[in-house]
């Protein structure tokens, strides 16, 4: 039996104290505006980290790192961190951070300042995205992210829990809708898990859910991701009208709606909330001008 004693001690990661400080010390005050909740327990960073199933060689994007928290724990688990942050003085922060915490990985990390909504170039090639994302954001900056960087091949968000509850439902359910649709055009998506709201500091007034995805090639169509993507915006915007009638603006009338919905197999009675993402890819497909 091995000896207590000669286990290694997991490496420190930053707790509230440390939060806090690190905070009064920029002048930082969490922001709804930016959705800054900061995770305050190490324990829930090692659940993260290790609920990701990172490989030791692997390059990790991490959106919006904040003061630092998920960023340690990456860093102890991947070969590289590229951490995008949208806060200047956050940005700045974090190398010195990481040098205090984490002296021999410093090296180990890059910080790119912008927004993740408008990045289409990062340094390195990430394969993973782990990441704590501001609830009124994450679903655009993860559909940008993986528009924009097919070498992410997985990773692991935390969420509003509702709204991860809408990226992982599948046709049918009754949060099935815009999110579940586009994002099952890139990866395959599951629920993690559920984060409480005292791990937070500011805590929020709801609890977080983790989504993990792996990657997967998108249904074989002669649409492009933009004419599929314009279909299920159509068929949402009135979800509780008949595909006929949702997508008649589309189409360029009704007629044409059904039309292009029979070529696809779809029932033009049905709706858009019990198809799945290859359906809106052959209705796509039916409009789009067949080559000869």
């Amino acid at each position: 039996m091995r000896d207590p004693q000669s286990v290694p001690a997991p490496e420190p990661l930053l707790g509230a104290t440390e939060i806090r400080r690190l905070a009064e010390e920029l002048g930082v005050r969490p922001t709804k505006t930016l959705g800054q909740n900061f995770v305050i327990d190490g324990n829930t960073i090692r659940r993260i980290v290790a609920a990701a199933n990172i490989d030791p060689a692997e390059t990790v994007l991490e959106v919006g790192p904040g003061l630092g928290s998920l960023t340690l724990g990456l860093l102890d688990a991947a070969a590289r961190v590229v951490a995008v942050e949208i806060d200047p003085v956050l940005a700045a922060k974090l190398p010195e951070t990481v040098a205090a915490f984490r002296p021999a990985k410093a090296g180990n990390l890059d910080v790119v300042l912008s927004d993740a909504m408008r990045v289409t170039e990062l340094p390195g090639v990430p394969t993973a995205l782990v990441a704590n994302l501001p609830y009124n954001v994450a679903v655009p900056v993860v559909l940008h992210l993986l528009e924009y960087f097919p070498s992410l091949r997985h990773g692991l968000v935390m969420v509003q829990d509702e709204v991860a509850d809408r990226m992982v439902a599948g046709p049918g359910s009754k949060t099935y809708g815009v999110p579940s649709v586009k994002g099952a055009w890139y990866a395959q998506m599951r629920k993690a898990g559920v984060i409480g709201m005292n791990v937070f500091w500011p805590a929020p007034k709801i609890s977080s859910g983790l989504v993990g995805f792996t990657r997967r090639v998108p249904p074989a169509t002669q649409a492009s991701r933009a004419e599929v993507f314009a279909v299920i915006d159509a068929a949402f915007a009135q979800r509780r009208k008949t595909l006929r009638a949702a997508l008649a603006g589309w189409a360029g009338g009704a007629a044409e709606a059904e039309r292009c919905l029979r070529e696809a197999g779809v029932d033009p009675a049905a709706r858009g909330e019990v198809l799945d993402i290859a359906a809106f890819a052959r209705i796509a497909e039916a409009k789009v001008p067949q080559i000869v």
